[in-house]
């Protein structure tokens, strides 16, 4: 083991290759990017799958922190006081069901004990299994937890004073935890954040986004951007797409085969005002948001509701521009600011329409943005995020600032 002056490193440890279009992976990466943007020795950890992994030396020596690629730094609008650490996992890991070549075996008991804890200072990560092994090893760990799960918190490893840290972003998510072992003491609950960059007024590009979404003589823009599943409200969507044929939807984000089929939804409903533009990098994204008259922030009823994290929310608000919101229990502490122009009860495309059709007889755009909304969403920056986070960490456990 190294001396203790070598463990600097704050390690962010994700389980899917990047970068992908997936929510938790945007908070994942953009977690990370917080803590580094404070000074941190942030180091973003992940598995890399690709076949040019067959140098031995790559095995001997797997983690190397370099300056993050360009292709995560578009994608999900990082900065490069982050670094990244991708592992190599070499055929026939993940490729057959045995325990010795499952990547959670490979992380666990190769890559991080040997190769990473010797110089981590802390571990931040929504993999229990990797928590468990830094507590083992005797590192100190911060556990995300983002979904209820009926899995029981093993006594061993949550009253270890190794474990800092739960971290949730909704209350119900932390009474579960609760309910499944964990300390109420060392749980809490934290919103997501904004990225800075959405805050960087674009309006050129916004100008282009407009020029190019409204069409047939259309004048007005609704955006969404976020997942393309049916409990977020999606389906909801094309039905109030259907009630306001002279407004332009347009929805950002989703795989190919979401895309896919709601535009074959919107096509058998003979909606045409409606547009699915697939996974827009973040680089762009910031400017889409702040094209839109309105941003749309649907939702279903459902157990889905109780615990979606509102993680486009804040990028909503740093654009700027009104926001119509569904009331969902992870929405209502907001219920009574000024950060959401209007709000209606979910499942209901009626009232939704009647929602946006209110706001833009009421808050018309502006180019520059809403100020209140632009000044209220700075608490939830991603960097203030992580300091509170920190906080809760025990001094003599915290990374050391390094810028």
């Amino acid at each position: 083991m190294k001396n203790p002056s070598f463990k600097k490193h704050y390690i962010f440890f994700v389980q899917e290759e990047l970068p992908k279009p997936e929510a938790h992976l945007v908070q994942s990466t953009n977690a990370a990017n917080g803590a580094a943007n404070l000074g941190y020795s942030a180091v973003l950890v992940y598995p890399d799958k690709k076949l040019n992994y067959i140098n031995p030396a790559n095995l001997y020596r797997p983690f190397q922190p370099r300056k993050i690629p360009e292709e995560l730094v578009k994608y999900y609008n990082l900065q490069d006081k982050l670094k990244v650490a991708p592992l190599p996992m070499p055929w026939p890991i993940d490729r057959f069901p045995s325990k010795l070549t499952n990547s959670n075996t490979i992380f666990a008991k190769y890559y991080f004990p040997f190769h990473i804890f010797p110089t981590t200072k802390l571990v931040h990560s929504r993999n229990w299994n990797l928590v468990k092994a830094a507590i083992k090893n005797g590192v100190p760990a911060i556990y995300e937890h983002h979904h209820h799960e009926d899995k029981h918190f093993e006594p061993e490893i949550v009253r270890s004073s190794l474990l800092q840290l739960a971290v949730t972003v909704v209350d119900t998510i932390r009474d579960s935890m609760i309910k499944n072992g964990m300390p109420s003491e060392k749980v809490i609950t934290l919103h997501n954040g904004y990225n800075r960059l959405f805050m960087t007024r674009q309006p050129d590009k916004a100008a282009e986004w407009r020029e190019k979404l409204l069409i047939n003589g259309r004048s007005h823009l609704v955006v969404y951007a976020g997942a393309l599943q049916r409990f977020k409200g999606i389906d909801v969507l094309i039905d109030v797409a259907a009630k306001m044929p002279n407004v332009q939807f347009a929805c950002a984000g989703g795989k190919t085969t979401e895309v896919e089929h709601y535009q074959q939804l919107a096509k058998e409903k003979q909606v045409d005002n409606i547009i699915f533009l697939g996974y827009v990098l973040h680089d762009q994204l910031a400017s889409l948001l702040q094209a839109a008259d309105i941003l749309a922030h649907p939702h279903c009823s459902g157990k889905a509701a109780t615990f979606t994290s509102p993680l486009k929310l804040f990028d909503y608000l740093a654009s700027g521009n009104p926001i119509v919101a569904t009331e969902i229990p992870s929405l209502m502490e907001f219920k009574n600011t000024q950060a959401i122009a209007a709000w209606c009860e979910p499942d209901n495309p009626t009232k939704f329409a009647a929602s946006l059709k209110y706001v833009l007889e009421n808050r018309p755009r502006k180019i520059e943005g809403y100020a209140d909304n632009i000044e209220f969403v700075k608490q939830f920056s991603w960097e203030n995020r992580a300091a509170k986070i920190l906080s809760y960490v025990d001094e003599n456990l915290r990374p050391q600032l390094i810028n």
